[in-house]
């Protein structure tokens, strides 16, 4: 018979995979879109030329779409991959699982229709995102920091000839369309399998460890946010409801620690930072990691 705390594990990474896989499905088809309809003059056209202007544009821009954190990876990597700089990518990946309307109202009202701590989410996720895509433009210049070619291939040589084929063929909206479809299988193929192992560890995770430790440890202002950080990364949560879960620690962290649950959450958890290893290379993700780490710490603190 299989034990108890098995099942709720099990429980646990289903129900983390349901709530996950919609807009991950969302994202791959926004990402093939990108991949048949979206040219590289195009990307052109609308990106600011001047970096400023670039990442506070991208970083708005997380506004309009309203992707979980899963869901806008296979986004990012394809604009990357259209030309976009990665000091704009990067702001738009952070700011779009937190501000945009979804998110927000979600935040508003699990706070009993407050407006400060939506506020504080908002604008310190904004802040964040802002500073990451200037750090990112002094330390990533010109360096590539795709991990494989934008183009990946099926070990099924029969997609393979699909996939050339559409390409091959005149750009017609049929053409364009089919194209779309195969793309999106291809890239949800690719990060389903991580979606799938940071799903299985999160539920070990938060079986296994035990929540009234961490309460134990986050009794400092410092250590209170740490350690809502720490939690965010481990229950990995869709932000679109993990402000339901930040609301009832209410009484036992302060507003600043929950803001950096908030915050925190959608930019880095056990999911999507297995989807950005797959995606980016090592030094990308782990200087995210680090400037992430570091600004939401300190923004926590003035809250």
């Amino acid at each position: 018979m299989l034990d108890k705390t098995f099942l709720q594990m099990n429980t646990v990474f289903i129900s983390i995979l349901i709530e996950a896989l919609p807009f991950v499905l969302i994202g791959v088809l926004i990402a093939g879109v990108i991949q048949m309809f979206v040219t590289e003059e195009m990307v052109a056209r609308i990106m600011p030329k001047n970096k400023v202007l670039a990442v506070l544009f991208a970083a708005f821009l997380g506004a309009i779409f309203p992707a979980c954190e899963c869901g806008i990876v296979p986004i990012t990597r394809r604009l990357i991959a259209k030309g976009v700089p990665v000091f704009a990518a990067i702001p738009f990946m952070l700011t779009g699982p937190i501000i945009n309307p979804v998110v927000l109202f979600s935040t508003f009202v699990a706070f009993g229709n407050q407006w400060d701590v939506m506020i504080y989410r908002g604008g310190l996720a904004m802040v964040v995102a802002v500073l990451v895509g200037f750090l990112l433009a002094v330390q990533f210049k010109n360096a590539k920091v795709l991990k494989n070619e934008i183009h990946h291939l099926s070990k099924n040589p029969a997609a393979n000839e699909t996939a050339a084929t559409i390409e091959a063929q005149p750009v017609s909206f049929f053409n364009k369309l089919k194209g779309t479809f195969v793309h999106a299988v291809e890239e949800f193929f690719s990060v389903g399998k991580y979606l799938v192992v940071g799903a299985l560890i999160a539920a070990g995770m938060q079986t296994y460890v035990k929540t009234s430790t961490l309460l134990a440890i986050g009794q400092g202002e410092v250590s209170s946010s740490l350690v809502m950080m720490g939690l965010a990364f481990v229950l990995s949560l869709c932000s679109e409801a993990d402000a339901f879960i930040a609301s009832s620690f209410q009484s036992t962290f302060t507003i600043g620690s929950i803001v950096a649950f908030l915050v925190y959450g959608p930019m880095l958890d056990i999911k999507n930072v297995l989807m950005m290893l797959a995606a980016f290379k090592k030094k990308l993700v782990l200087s995210l990691i680090g400037y992430i780490t570091v600004l939401v710490l300190i923004g926590s603190l003035f809250l």
